[in-house]
């Protein structure tokens, strides 16, 4: 395993072609294409999973909510099964959850970047963190990075360091 990959919510809407949450479908597949030539492990975090869900049942008519809903379900089951190219990340443990709580607070209120002072970190950014957090000790020899739209996420990079 050379590269591991955590799938944003801003990414994943455009893999499932999500109406109105899909304006960068094109340039999105044609990455993930080049991710999968370069046999990228794709893992998709619980609060991807959460959100795409939540962005699903507030789009559109109910007919184009059930579509993308058959689409997301279908997905998530085949990363749970092993038959998506994605796989879901393991689920935090309540004892992991109460530790992101308590550091929360601060999180939210503090400016989010120097171009986005009127938002904080969001809880699902954080648990996504969190995720990014364990695939580098769980992968130290890979280069690891979270795969999003969203200016803030996408700086976090891990590139291990080559032994002397």
């Amino acid at each position: 395993m050379n590269t591991v990959c955590l799938i944003d919510t801003s990414v994943f809407l455009n893999l499932l072609n999500v109406p109105n949450c899909n304006d960068d479908k094109e340039e999105v597949c044609k990455s993930f294409m080049e991710y999968t030539a370069l046999d990228c492990t794709f893992i998709l975090p619980m609060a991807t999973i959460l959100e795409t869900g939540n962005h699903i049942a507030k789009n559109g008519d109910g007919g184009t909510r059930r579509k993308s809903a058959k689409r997301f379900c279908d997905s998530v089951k085949a990363a749970f099964n092993g038959e998506a190219p994605w796989k879901p990340s393991e689920f935090p443990k309540s004892r992991e959850v109460m530790n992101w709580i308590d550091s929360f607070p601060d999180l939210a209120g503090q400016n989010k970047s120097v171009t986005k002072t009127g938002e904080g970190t969001s809880f699902a950014d954080l648990s996504i963190i969190q995720d990014y957090k364990k695939c580098i000790k769980k992968f130290s020899m890979a280069e690891i990075f979270i795969w999003s739209l969203d200016s803030d996420l996408k700086f976090y990079q891990y590139r291990p360091q080559p032994r002397p």
